[in-house]
C-alpha cells in the first residue's frame, strides 16, 4: 500500500510523477518538483523586483532636478565657505543631469559630459562636497582612493573596481549605477613622475591615468561583479560610463611652487610691481590652470576629460570656528545627540571651541582635526556620564585642557 501510494505521487504544480522528476518535495497538502521550484523562485525573484521598483525612491525628472542655487543652499548647510567650489559644483551637477534627462529626438546639439577636478588641501571638503551633493540628488555613490589603482596584470586594483564599487552601491541596478557619481580621491598621487611621457612602466601614475580615459569619457566598461582580477570565465556585467559623472579631489602639494613660477614669469616689464601686487601669495591655489595640473604630472588627455576645474580655499581660524559648530552635522552636533539619546543635555563653554579651533591650527590638520581633538576631549565624558544619574553636563576650558594635556596628541606639541 506504502508502495503504491509512493508511486502516485506527482507535482502538484506540472503534474509529473515523481519517477520522471529529479527531486519532489512534499508539503502539508501537495508536493513540488525541483524544476517548478527553481521556476518559482525565478518568478518571484522578478516580481518582488518590479515592486521594489515601484516602491523604491522615484527616478529623478526635470522638475525634481534641484537648481543651481538650491544645490548651493544644500550644500552650505554641510559644508561652511568654499563659495567658488560650490557655485561650480552645483552648475557643473545641474547640467550633467540636464544633459542625462533631456528630450533624445533633437539629436542636432548633443551635450557632452562635464567632469569635475578639484584641487584643495586636506581636510577642506572636497570629499564632504561630492558625497552631499549625492545625498540630495538621492543618487548611488561611491568614493574609490586612486592609489590602490594599478595598471592591468599588476598587483593592486584594476582601474573596473571603480564601477564594482558602485555597482554594489547600486544593489546591482545597473540602468541605477550608470547614473550614479564616482569621487576619485587622491587624484594627484597617480601624477608620472617627471614632466616627459614616460618610456617604461609606470605601474601606479602615467600608466594608471591611460587606463582611466576611457572610464571617464563614457564607454562600455565590462565589470567584474565581485571585484579582484579578472579571469577568462568570470561572468563579466557591462555598465556604460556616458551618464557616470566622476569628481576627481586632489591635495597636489606643491603645485603652490609652480603657480608662483608662471606668475613670476608672466609679471615682466613696466607693470611688474603694479601686478604682482594684486596677486594674494596666501592663497595662490585660486590662480590655478590646467597648465599648473600638466606640470605637476597629469597627462594632457585626462586633464582635457576633466574640463571643470576648481579650487578650495585653505581653512582660516573663523571658517574652522564655524565648521566646529554650525553645519547640520557638525563634531559638536554630533556628540550632544548621543549624549542626548542618555537623557543628558551637553553643553560647552564658548572658549572650549576656541581652544580646540587653536590646536586645530596648530596640528595643521584641517576640518579633520577638529573632530580629533574633540574626541580627544570627550573619550572619559562618553565613558562616564552615562552611569551617572545627570541631566546636564558641561564641557569647561580647564577640563578641555586637561584631557588634552593628558593624551598623546600632547605629545606633537
Amino acid at each position: 500500500m506504502a508502495k503504491s501510494n509512493k508511486e502516485g505521487r506527482h507535482c502538484s504544480f506540472c503534474g509529473r510523477p515523481e519517477k520522471e522528476v529529479g527531486l519532489l518535495i512534499s508539503g502539508l497538502n501537495g508536493f513540488i518538483c525541483d524544476n517548478c521550484a527553481t521556476q518559482a523562485y525565478e518568478i518571484s525573484k522578478e516580481a518582488l523586483q518590479s515592486i521594489h521598483a515601484t516602491t523604491s525612491d522615484p527616478e529623478l525628472t526635470m522638475e525634481d532636478l534641484p537648481k543651481p542655487s538650491e544645490v548651493k543652499q544644500f550644500l552650505d548647510d554641510y559644508v561652511i565657505g568654499q563659495d567658488d567650489a560650490k557655485r561650480y559644483l552645483s552648475v557643473a551637477v545641474y547640467n550633467h543631469y540636464k544633459r542625462i534627462l533631456q528630450d533624445n529626438s533633437d539629436d542636432e546639439v548633443e551635450i557632452e559630459k562635464s567632469n569635475i577636478i578639484m584641487v584643495g588641501s586636506t581636510g577642506t571638503g572636497k570629499t564632504l562636497l561630492a558625497r552631499t551633493i549625492a545625498k540630495q540628488l538621492n543618487v548611488p555613490f561611491t568614493i574609490v582612493d586612486a592609489t590602490v589603482l594599478t595598471e592591468a596584470g599588476y598587483v593592486g586594483e584594476d582601474i573596473e573596481s571603480i564601477l564594482t564599487r558602485l555597482l554594489q552601491v547600486a544593489d546591482y541596478d545597473v540602468e541605477k549605477a550608470e547614473k550614479g557619481i564616482v569621487f576619485i580621491d587622491e587624484i594627484d598621487k597617480i601624477a608620472r613622475k617627471g614632466d616627459n611621457p614616460s618610456i617604461t612602466r609606470d605601474v601606479s601614475g602615467e600608466g594608471v591615468q591611460q587606463g582611466l580615459l576611457k572610464l571617464l569619457e563614457g564607454s562600455i566598461i565590462n565589470v567584474p561583479p565581485q571585484g579582484g582580477r579578472k579571469h577568462p570565465d568570470q561572468k563579466m556585467i557591462p555598465v556604460n560610463t556616458k551618464n557616470i559623472l566622476f569628481i576627481c579631489g586632489g591635495a597636489f602639494d606643491g603645485i603652490e611652487r609652480r603657480i608662483a613660477q608662471r606668475l613670476n614669469t608672466h609679471v615682466v616689464g613696466y607693470n611688474a610691481s603694479r601686478d604682482t601686487a594684486k596677486v594674494d601669495m596666501t592663497n595662490l591655489i585660486k590662480y590655478i590652470t590646467p597648465q599648473d595640473l600638466k606640470s605637476f604630472g597629469l597627462i594632457p588627455e585626462i586633464i582635457g576629460r576633466l574640463p571643470i576645474l576648481t579650487y578650495l580655499n585653505p581653512l582660516d581660524r573663523d571658517a574652522l570656528r564655524r565648521i566646529l559648530t554650525e553645519p547640520k552635522n557638525s563634531v559638536i552636533k554630533q556628540n550632544q545627540k548621543l549624549l542626548q539619546m542618555d537623557g543628558v543635555d551637553l553643553k560647552f563653554n564658548e572658549d572650549v571651541f576656541d581652544y580646540i579651533v587653536d590646536k586645530a591650527i596648530e596640528f595643521k590638520l584641517g576640518a579633520r582635526g577638529l573632530r580629533s581633538i574633540v574626541e580627544t576631549i570627550m573619550i572619559d565624558v562618553m565613558y562616564e556620564v552615562p552611569s551617572m544619574d545627570v541631566k546636564e553636563y558641561a564641557v569647561t576650558l580647564d577640563y578641555a585642557k586637561k584631557q588634552l594635556e593628558k593624551s598623546n596628541m600632547a605629545v606633537n606639541q
